[in-house]
């Protein structure tokens, strides 16, 4: 087993390490299209709901330059929606915070906040993401001394940039960083790369894919405290 002695500092991932991401982006996606048939009924007449969706990940994956700043990508999508449908793009905001604020009604796994609370003055802490949540509207925001997001960055995990703001940010040497994330190449190899300790909680009990190996595996958010001895 690792030795995570040395460790002061931890990071972590947002979407699939704290909260299964997929049931609440679905449920975004449907409140925003149900509040788009009544406001702005001329787009959901256009597109049912799937093919709203297919047509924002074409509009998603077209734009790979702007994928560290997600909510930039849907304002922008949903201008072009205004613009096929002839509404004025006055629709944006509201339309978006429909959207991102049922995206910030999250669900936890069931110990993520037992967790944070357990070490929570033993070690700082901090949240990194690619996503648009917002652990302050979400009510975890006092666990974080540190709070990165690829948008304000300027660029996404796993790019050494993130990185480098956690290990800014935490005040510790790489080292001394544990991030602690579910996707192998974003959370795990982009951390390694800059020597941070990393934990993948891998839930699934999926293979390694390859690549520079965490320094442990996890299966749930609440193993983390026993294997940092806690």
């Amino acid at each position: 087993m690792s030795d995570f002695s040395q460790i002061r500092s931890i990071s972590f991932d947002l979407d699939d390490t704290l909260w299964p991401c997929a049931p609440v982006i679905e449920q975004a996606e449907r409140r925003f299209y149900a509040w788009m048939q009544e406001h702005f009924p001329r787009i959901p007449s256009r597109y049912d709901f799937d093919a709203l969706i297919d047509h924002r990940i074409h509009h998603f994956g077209a734009h790979p330059h702007w994928h560290h700043d997600l909510t930039m990508l849907r304002k922008e999508w949903l201008r072009g929606l205004a613009d096929e449908a002839g509404y004025d793009h006055a629709l944006v905001d509201p339309a978006f915070e429909v959207f991102w604020m049922a995206r910030n009604e999250v669900v936890f796994f069931e110990q993520s906040e037992d967790v944070l609370d357990r070490l929570t003055g033993l070690y700082s802490l901090g949240s990194m993401t690619n996503g648009n949540a917002d652990v302050h509207h979400i009510g975890i925001g006092h666990y974080f001394d540190y709070v990165i997001t690829s948008a304000e960055v300027g660029q996404p995990k796993p790019h050494p940039d993130i990185y480098q703001a956690a290990i800014d940010r935490s005040g510790v040497p790489a080292e001394q960083l544990l991030h602690v994330g579910d996707d192998p190449v974003r959370d795990i190899q982009g951390a390694s790369a800059l020597g941070i300790r990393t934990v993948w909680i891998n839930a699934n009990n999926e293979s390694w894919p390859g690549g520079e190996k965490p320094d442990a595996i996890i299966q749930n958010i609440s193993e983390l405290p026993g294997l940092l001895g806690i």
